[in-house]
């Protein structure tokens, strides 16, 4: 169950670039990486006053503080930065070190201790992944390459901390509040953004927004945080190792890039590597769920 969990987060996350891609091509990007934030935070308060979530205690708002600063903030501003100068595709094979990332964090983060087996399997889909990059002629580091590696960074702080709350709160009620307590500087942030940009766009760039507030900024951490929580933040991380696969994907069927053989060709390989993390045993902190 975890790792389906995991998977349905991956598969949401996947789309991220691509409809970023297509709103940052008319949208300012602060608002765009903002301002999903400011209304994936009015759907999340609703969602808790419904539900009657308790507020969290003051230890888990300091621990939620650190999944905003990584989620909420770093991750979408960055990449929607880069993306008015680089393709989806281009960022989704950089994106492809963030299972690596994401089990570095949960070492630190989230008290878990990876076995030797779990990282030389992991050694080996990141090296697939950049050997895919490689062949797709990613070419030499620029400016938004190093934007997608400063958001991959805060993405696997984010992903490992709140994997690890999830523990206590649930996967849905950490992004939830994440979001909600971030909305006193996100909805002025994209107030500001809105005024002082061109906000008039097609159909096409406000879908592309709408996609990113709904599903990237909140709906799709539900089952990501779940499955972190469930499986171990470095073990189910691991299946973000095809995400960047599925983003091409997605970049093909959306902005007509082309797919090669290649691509399938790693594609196998991704998915092999991951099949090899889910087969080595990761030690994690107790899992609680007095709050589920």
């Amino acid at each position: 169950m975890a790792l389906f969990l995991g998977f349905l987060g991956v598969l949401a996350f996947s789309f991220t670039l691509p409809a970023t891609r297509v709103a940052v091509e008319q949208l300012d990007p602060t608002f765009v990486g903002i301002g999903r934030e400011a209304f994936a935070a009015l759907l999340a308060g609703l969602i808790l006053f419904l539900t009657r979530a308790p507020f969290p205690s003051r230890a888990q708002l300091r621990r939620l503080a650190i999944v905003a600063f990584g989620v909420v903030f770093g991750w979408p501003l960055f990449t929607a930065i880069a993306l008015q100068d680089v393709t989806s595709a281009h960022s989704a094979v950089i994106v492809g070190i963030l299972p690596a990332a994401t089990a570095v964090a949960a070492v630190l983060r989230a008290g878990e201790r990876p076995t030797r087996g779990f990282w030389l399997a992991s050694l080996a889909g990141l090296m697939a992944v950049l050997g895919f990059a490689a062949s797709q002629g990613a070419g030499l580091p620029s400016t938004a390459d190093l934007l997608i590696l400063i958001a991959v960074a805060l993405s696997a702080i984010g992903y490992a901390e709140g994997g690890a709350l999830a523990r206590e709160l649930g996967g849905w009620r950490v992004i939830c509040w994440a979001v909600l307590l971030s909305a006193p500087l996100t909805i002025p942030i994209a107030l500001v953004a809105a005024a002082g940009s061109e906000v008039h766009a097609d159909a096409d760039a406000w879908l592309g927004f709408a996609y990113v507030a709904g599903v990237s900024a909140l709906l799709g951490f539900f089952p990501w945080y779940a499955g972190l929580a469930r499986g171990g933040v470095a073990k189910i991380g691991q299946v973000q190792l095809v995400q960047p696969l599925l983003t091409l994907a997605w970049s093909a069927a959306l902005l007509g890039e082309h797919v090669s053989l290649i691509t399938l060709f790693a594609a196998v390989l991704v998915v092999l590597c991951v099949v090899g993390t889910q087969r080595t045993q990761v030690g994690q902190a107790p899992l609680v769920t007095s709050q589920r």
